[in-house]
């Protein structure tokens, strides 16, 4: 009787979290999904039709219009935006911050992980204490020190201050991808007379793809959304403004419609989640690296 009523138990619990889990999962995609759609039918609706009827879920095809985003991509010179200068500049800068900091992450996750000296059990946690400091306190020394060396006001000296923020975290992820990765396979490159360099190039570089993967695109993210140091190093070069920067222009504007700040933030919006996508799969892969230690 007491294993009839166990089995009893454990089929409704199992029906019980079933029914919970696609709750949970629902709930998640309409306030993720909900925001998005309305903020992209605002972006294809012209002013007067959104102050007719704010509240519309839908979109009639007389009110169909692309005019917000050619007015968000247009140059400030033709009575535009400029968006397409700032997406521009923000790729740049991402994409800069990608390879800088993957250059510093990956010799460092791979020292960490396999290499012995004191102190290597405790140097993930000190790589993660770094953002125990906010970054309002570091704002203004880095601006000084870089107004210094002459990149206060320049993309470089932007994406190097991400680096340094990047750098800590990705060597974090990279590290617990690394672990796990057969020690034994390196000896066997060694025998062969690989050099530990190119052991970590040809053998250890194309097995953490998906982690490096997975980094590379958090990175990117970090860089292609992040507005404080942008505004600080920015903010008296217009031409160098990347899209958050300018997303907050239009926000500020008076005379802008609610249309066109919608276009602005579908187009900052957009290309992280294609990328995401794209690399799905592999990010996937790459965040749950490191989670089985058998």
């Amino acid at each position: 009787m007491t294993r009839k009523a166990a089995l009893t138990r454990a089929r409704f619990e199992d029906r019980l979290f079933g029914v919970l889990r696609w709750i949970v999962i629902a709930f998640f995609a309409v306030i993720t999904v909900v925001p998005f759609y309305y903020m992209l039918l605002l972006s294809l609706k012209p002013i007067d039709a959104l102050l007719l009827d704010p509240g519309s879920l839908w979109i009639s095809a007389k009110d169909f219009t692309l005019s917000t985003y050619q007015d968000v991509l247009r140059s400030t010179d033709d009575g535009g935006q400029g968006f397409l200068k700032f997406l521009l500049n923000s790729a740049l800068v991402s994409l800069g911050t990608v390879a800088l900091t993957m250059l510093a992450a990956v010799p460092g996750a791979y020292a960490v992980s396999r290499l012995k000296f004191f102190g290597h059990r405790q140097v993930s946690a000190l790589f993660l204490a770094v953002y125990m400091f906010p970054a309002t306190l570091l704002a203004v020394p880095l601006f000084v020190v870089f107004a210094k060396l002459g990149l206060s006001s320049s993309l470089v000296g932007l994406a190097i201050v991400y680096v340094a923020q990047t750098v800590p975290v990705s060597i974090y992820m990279l590290r617990n991808y690394l672990v796990t990765i057969p020690y034994s396979i390196e000896e066997a490159a060694a025998l062969d007379g690989a050099s530990r360099l190119q052991t970590v190039r040809k053998v250890i570089l194309p097995l953490a793809l998906p982690s490096l993967m997975a980094t590379g695109l958090y990175i990117f993210m970090i860089a292609w959304n992040e507005f404080l140091f942008a505004l600080l190093f920015l903010a008296a070069e217009p031409g160098k403004w990347t899209v958050p920067l300018g997303l907050a222009q239009l926000s500020n504007g008076i005379e802008v419609s609610k249309t066109v700040l919608m276009a602005g933030s579908v187009v900052l919006t957009i290309p992280v989640v294609l990328l995401f996508f794209a690399a799905e799969r592999l990010l996937t892969e790459g965040l749950t690296s490191g989670a089985d230690k058998s």
